[in-house]
């Protein structure tokens, strides 16, 4: 059976949280793990290193951690970015993170790639204003966002990675952000 997973999809993760051992940072290592056949999760790293963006930075010499975050996300086929909600809004580590893929305008990393994202943090809206946020931000860089795709949880009262239920509405939004076809942008 042919999928349009095959023969390999990447997909690049962005986790929004920077602790080791955050749910959504496991949430990212379970669905890399866990990945259907065919498709390659890749946790994108450093972002915590990034400094914020400014466009006097983005000249010639770039800052390796932002060239390395460029080069993995311009070489996956879609994004998947899993957070949770700091404040009401998407944690500034990931906000930084679409700022830079989102340079050069009209051009960047980002640019034209199915975009999603889910996550888990423990707060009465499961993170829904972060995600909503995240969702808005990747497609004012240009990103093809995906709104059919969410996974919000809250973590109070829910193993996010133990329930088999909330895990399996993650795994079904990762496959449903690969079977998404892209768009030829020519």
């Amino acid at each position: 059976m042919t999928t349009a997973a095959s023969p390999r999809t990447r997909v690049a993760v962005l986790v929004g949280s920077l602790r080791t051992d955050s749910v959504n940072r496991r949430i990212a290592e379970s669905l890399r793990d866990q990945a259907p056949e065919g498709v390659e999760v890749q946790i994108i790293d450093g972002l915590g290193a990034l400094p914020f963006y400014n466009e006097d930075l983005d000249g010639a010499h770039v800052p390796a951690p932002a060239a390395d975050l460029r080069a993995a996300v311009a070489g996956a086929d879609r994004v998947l970015a899993i957070t949770p909600e700091y404040n009401g809004t998407m944690p500034a580590v990931l906000n930084n993170a679409i700022d830079w893929l989102s340079r050069p305008y009209g051009q960047g990393a980002i640019t034209g790639k199915p975009f999603a994202v889910v996550g888990a943090t423990p707060t009465p809206y499961g993170g829904k204003w972060a995600h909503e946020d995240a969702r808005r931000s990747a497609g004012v860089a240009g990103a093809v966002v995906l709104d059919g795709i969410a996974v919000s949880q809250t973590t109070i009262d829910t193993d996010v990675l133990g329930d088999p239920q909330v895990f399996g509405r993650l795994r079904e939004a990762l496959r449903a952000l690969v079977d998404h076809p892209l768009v030829d942008a020519a």
